[in-house]
């Protein structure tokens, strides 16, 4: 019997190598020692929802894009994201103006 997730108290972990891990925070722990290791950085909407690669997430404020008069308006749907690090930690390609990065905060997952 798996233990259960200690961020979301999920009953739905598995064993990958050396470390549990819970498919619904994708929080990430040792097997051995019990304790905490995140591997990476859990990325939340603006909601607090968990966010993976290949997420589909929809812009909840008008954004504009820096150098140029395009603005990504509210409402719309970005599909197949990438999470990445930095300060702006999605990766993703807009219908109509192309590959750019957004904040998490900016966008509610779909």
């Amino acid at each position: 019997m798996l233990p259960k997730c200690p961020s979301c108290s999920s009953e739905y972990t598995y064993e990958d190598g050396a470390l549990y891990v819970c498919p619904e925070c994708a929080h990430e722990w040792s097997t051995d020692a019990g304790e905490s290791v995140e591997s990476h950085t859990v990325v939340r909407d603006a909601f607090g929802a968990p966010l993976i690669d290949g997420d589909s997430v929809t812009v909840i404020k008008d954004l504009k894009i820096k150098g140029s008069s395009l603005v990504v308006k509210v409402g719309t749907k970005v599909r197949n994201i990438r999470i990445v690090s930095g300060d702006h930690d999605i990766d993703c390609k807009i219908d109509g103006i192309g590959a750019m990065q957004l904040k998490s905060e900016f966008v509610k997952k779909a």
